[in-house]
């Protein structure tokens, strides 16, 4: 006959310790070599050294951060506004820089100067704002970890939502950093008229996603930076009036263009144009040869977004010079319609 054995009993398990239970004999525990242990060695009681540990040591290690962070805060303001502020005084970057060695109307620009100064400071105020974020939230950080609360979960979560956004916010992470190198460039500012694809006009807000743009029609567009592929800026800098003037086939071209040449110089010797002209006008000569004319081109180089008005302007004349010195326009084309029938010739439709 088998002896009966009594069943072992198995162990229940244990419950897992709460955060709250964590948090709790983190704050009640003395660390090796903390105020809250030497005071316990000398005093002999626990509880002393817990109370001087979380008066006095806790307290003033959070002050010693914050005061560390601030600090910091300062130093890197200062240097950013140091930065941004030779950024205004100096050259401008990229295409322009280049532009501006070769073209004498760069030089003591005041336009220029204050569009430089305007991106300085917008770029200046971002990199601040984005520095006081990061010091503030290491900051942060570490005063948990002083006052005991476990940040590792925190440090976890963070890059799991890091991760999430990465995803989900990446066209707005792209519209964002597109709008900071369209500002840092210069590629273009408020006033600039300019062609952004399907969207062409006056730029009326630069902002860090967005570029708010009014159309000839007044229509007001709001393109996101980060799908801006390219930019024409027909306002930086200087512009030119281009005009391609027809004639008919059968005008003496030299005669032309010195007609043409001695308007465009009158344009450019006229008080009330003279400031918006930037060099003599140069006749280019037969840009075309068309079914109906002579093309010949006129081009003038003005100050940025006068280019519209001296070309008004320059037609006006060229009318006006035309019909007096007699210099015919292009023939109009006919065609005929119909047959003729007795006594009735076909029909010109022009």
């Amino acid at each position: 006959m088998l002896p009966l054995v009594a069943p072992t009993p198995t162990p229940s398990p244990s419950p897992s310790p709460s955060p709250t239970a964590d948090l709790s004999e983190t704050l009640q525990r003395c660390e090796e070599g903390s105020v809250c242990d030497r005071v316990r060695d000398w005093t002999g009681e626990r509880w002393l050294g817990l109370f001087a540990d979380w008066l006095l040591a806790k307290p003033l290690a959070i002050a010693v951060i914050v005061a560390v962070a601030f600090l910091i805060r300062i130093v890197l303001h200062r240097l950013i506004t140091k930065l941004a502020d030779q950024a205004a005084e100096g050259t401008v970057p990229g295409v322009i820089a280049r532009a501006r060695k070769a073209s004498p109307f760069f030089e003591g620009n005041p336009l220029l100067s204050e569009r430089r100064k305007q991106r300085a400071q917008t770029m200046g105020s971002v990199l601040r704002s984005v520095t006081t974020g990061l010091v503030a939230g290491v900051a942060f950080l570490m005063v948990l970890s002083e006052i005991g609360l476990n940040i590792a979960p925190l440090l976890a979560s963070a890059g799991i939502v890091g991760v999430a956004l990465g995803f989900g916010a990446q066209t707005l992470v792209k519209d964002f950093l597109s709008g900071i190198f369209l500002i840092l460039e210069d590629q273009y500012g408020v006033g600039d008229v300019v062609d952004l694809g399907e969207a062409n006009g006056v730029v009326e807000a630069v902002g860090l996603r967005v570029t708010r743009v009014r159309d000839v029609n007044g229509a007001v567009w709001y393109v996101r930076n980060g799908e801006i592929l390219r930019v024409g800026n027909m306002s930086q800098g200087w512009a030119r009036a281009v005009l391609d003037v027809p004639v008919a086939y059968d005008s003496n071209i030299e005669r032309v263009k010195v007609l043409l040449g001695e308007v465009a110089l009158e344009l450019r010797n006229d008080p009330a144009f003279s400031e918006l002209v930037m060099e003599d006008p140069e006749v280019w000569g037969v840009e075309q040869l068309t079914a109906d004319a002579l093309v010949v081109r006129v081009v003038i180089k003005t100050q940025p977004l006068k280019q519209w008005d001296v070309a008004r302007e320059l037609r006006q004349r060229i009318k006006a010079r035309f019909d007096a010195e007699g210099v015919m326009p292009p023939a109009t084309r006919q065609m005929w319609v119909g047959a003729a029938s007795a006594g009735q010739p076909p029909r010109a439709v022009s």
